[in-house]
């Protein structure tokens, strides 16, 4: 039986240990051990195994092909970044200026400053910008600022359950708002709105049913007519669309919606807008700065590396789920044919088929993209 330590002081092995660290590397060789004991390997091949089981990085997460035909895919961890992103993860993985001003005073500054002011020129009309770490903490920092204590008005028809069991209501309740439930599940009308609102009233939420779609005999009221009722308005959209969309033209944008009237916007960044996991604030300036300054923000806040990503996903380069959505149905055709020719001739029967695509990660329920498979 080789021993454990002249094993890991292979070279091999003794440069993996430098990668990986010597827990893996160690795992990786007693697994070999072990081998070699039931006779399954010789004494010899014991390195030559080890290195095979090892991963790539120290980490239990793998790379894999979304073929899913859906193009956000929440169990693929949505969006994937773009190169610009991911240099600028690399660039930010060390120690960086997140909180000084190197280049002005040389004193600190706001944290993230830069990255809020892509996403400020990106929404014009948002007076100002913040972030948090997703859109659920998003809802959570604008309902415990605006309504602790006090009511939330929403209707019945959009009180969502978000995926993984986490549900709407539960989760502005757990903020010690309460929940003033109105309409019904298929129909709410602007005086279901305006019979509740009093001075309890800490804020009217409107939410896109992201994830579900009904029709039929079914009436929700729009943002425009909700800012009239004298109440800050919030406005979830969930997806992270920051302006229309030529191919989602019924799925709610940020920059429509602040001008329709909503007072604050709430979004994912890690969706169609194809960024890290944040969750977007837009909108006044007296909301958002009470949300920033509010003792819950500090627990919500994003770290260097996402502020890094999601700014150069603002600034850089079109993100890999715009450029997936913008494809033409003919192009990824003829990807699949392609690919269908390489499989064939590899001895893999294939043939390319038409296809349906999905937006996915709650993003235009109901659409289908044309798109291309091989069978």
């Amino acid at each position: 039986m080789p021993r454990t330590d002249a094993l890991l002081a292979d070279a091999r092995l003794a440069d993996a240990t430098r990668r990986l660290g010597r827990a893996l590397v160690r795992r990786a060789v007693a697994e070999a051990q072990r081998r070699v004991r039931e006779g399954a390997l010789e004494p010899e091949q014991a390195v030559d195994a080890a290195l095979v089981t090892l991963p790539e990085t120290a980490t239990s997460l793998r790379p894999v092909l979304n073929a899913t035909g859906v193009l956000v895919h929440t169990n693929l961890g949505r969006a994937p970044l773009s190169p610009a992103a991911v240099e600028a993860v690399r660039a930010a993985s060390g120690p960086t200026d997140v909180e000084f001003d190197l280049a002005g005073t040389g004193r600190r500054a706001r944290r993230g400053r830069g990255t809020l002011a892509a996403l400020a020129e990106a929404v014009p009309a948002a007076e100002a910008v913040h972030l948090v770490n997703n859109n659920a903490a998003a809802l959570v920092l604008a309902a415990t600022a605006l309504a602790q204590g006090r009511e939330i008005v929403i209707s019945r028809g959009e009180l969502v359950e978000i995926g993984d069991g986490f549900r709407l209501p539960e989760l502005l309740a757990s903020t010690g708002a309460r929940l003033v439930e109105v309409g019904t599940t298929n129909r709410t009308h602007l005086d279901d709105y305006a019979r509740v609102i009093g001075r309890d009233t800490g804020c009217v939420l409107k939410v896109h049913p992201s994830n579900f779609a009904l029709t039929g005999f079914v009436s929700s009221v729009p943002v425009a007519q909700l800012a009239t009722l004298g109440v800050p308005l919030v406005h979830d959209i969930g997806s992270g669309l920051l302006r229309p969309h030529p191919a989602l033209p019924d799925e709610p944008d940020a920059a429509t919606s602040l001008a329709a009237g909503a007072d604050l916007v709430t979004a994912s960044a890690d969706k169609l807008l194809g960024g890290p996991q944040a969750g977007l604030l837009l909108g006044r300036r007296d909301l958002v700065a009470r949300l920033r300054t509010h003792p819950l923000a500090r627990a919500l806040r994003v770290d260097k590396l996402t502020l890094a990503a999601l700014e150069a996903t603002l600034l850089g380069p079109q993100p890999p789920v715009e450029r997936a959505l913008m494809t033409r149905p003919a192009e990824l055709a003829a990807r699949a044919e392609a690919l269908a020719k390489e499989l064939t001739a590899r001895g893999v029967a294939a043939e390319p088929v038409p296809s349906e695509a999905r937006v996915g990660g709650g993003g235009a329920p109901g659409v289908a993209l044309p798109s291309a498979a091989v069978a």
